[in-house]
């Protein structure tokens, strides 16, 4: 029922280091960000990322929001040299990917 935002960590093969949830929060909106997303992968020494998070709503609609969270996270990681690979939306059953979509270029990483 509420909205929950997770984060992937992984290592330079792209195997997983972590899974943490980094924010829940109300019906429609969980507050997130990226100084925190990226001090845990300093932490982690992670070299990729995989945002996940739901729409308990079950609204496929990648939302402007969505979008400024995604940028802001992914120039964070960019300066250091770390990986965003993906950001997936659940909504119900559906898993809406941001590369899939054209919303965030794939990234290879430094790896």
């Amino acid at each position: 029922p509420r909205e929950k935002f997770l984060v992937l960590f992984l290592d330079c093969s792209h195997r997983l280091i972590a899974l943490e949830t980094m924010a829940e929060g109300t019906i429609d909106h969980a507050p997130v960000y990226a100084r925190e997303v990226l001090r845990r992968a300093v932490e982690l020494s992670a070299s990729g990322l995989i945002l996940v998070h739901n729409h308990p709503s079950g609204s496929e609609t990648i939302s402007k929001a969505d979008v400024n969270v995604t940028t802001q996270i992914a120039r964070a990681a960019a300066a250091l040299d770390i990986a965003l690979i993906d950001h997936l939306v659940v909504a119900g059953q559906t898993v809406l990917g941001f590369v899939e979509r054209g919303l965030l270029p794939l990234s290879s990483g430094r790896c």
